[in-house]
């Protein structure tokens, strides 16, 4: 590329800057650097006229292409148009297009064998709980009375562990026991005491009695004891 432009060469640059002709085209034209047209644009134009031609040629540029593309658009427009319009009147097509239908009838059809099954009506079995004869209890439990030794009885709704079963369930009275003593200390208010059980079996020995009472849940840190 020529490194030098001459006199002529600069006036004409300007011109063709000064009509639109955008830096790329102008490089190209006088085969020199876009940084060369740059520099002479600048340099005879001044800083804010170059500025200011710049910005009006390249929003010249966007609205050519613009109006480019919407041209080409209205042309596909029309020939789409066309075809379509040429299509519904060719008997051909609409035939295809009858034959290619999604309602076309089915020649079979599949018969379904019903259910032959006994369904179970029973009531089912909780899950949640667990029978106090499958209980492993620890040697030593605590649990929480008040002042006259009485047990500490609770509807299983207290339980936020437990919140997801049904509202019947959560109706069950419920006595809490616990495996840890600081446990239970924690959990014990000014109006209880912590009772000691050094022999887990009186749970099992006295279940009918807690049942009279309509105690039929034991609360435990592992899981939920039915009696």
């Amino acid at each position: 590329m020529a490194r030098r432009l001459t006199e002529e060469q600069i006036e004409e640059i300007i011109k063709c800057f000064e009509n639109g002709t955008n830096i790329d085209l102008l490089s190209k034209k006088f085969n020199c650097t876009k940084l060369t047209v740059i520099r002479n644009l600048k340099k005879n134009l001044g800083e804010l006229k170059y500025i200011d031609l710049l910005n009006k040629n390249k929003s010249l540029v966007g609205k050519s292409k613009t109006n480019k593309i919407q041209s080409s658009d209205l042309l596909k427009t029309n020939i789409d148009n066309a075809e379509l319009i040429k299509d519904s009147n060719d008997p051909k097509v609409l035939n295809e297009n009858i034959t290619a239908s999604n309602f076309d009838p089915y020649d079979s059809f599949l018969e379904i064998v019903p259910l032959d099954y006994e369904i179970d009506n029973s009531s089912r079995k909780e899950l949640t709980s667990v029978p106090i004869s499958e209980v492993d209890f620890p040697k030593v439990v605590y649990l929480l009375v008040d002042k006259k030794i009485e047990l500490d009885i609770k509807l299983l709704k207290d339980f936020p562990k437990w919140d997801f079963l049904p509202n019947n369930d959560l109706k069950r009275k419920t006595i809490e026991i616990f495996f840890d003593l600081n446990l239970a200390k924690r959990s014990c208010n000014k109006e209880q005491k912590v009772l000691k059980v050094p022999n887990t079996d009186v749970f099992r020995i006295a279940a009918p009695i807690l049942i009279e009472k309509g105690i039929s849940r034991i609360v435990c840190p592992e899981n939920l004891i039915a009696l």
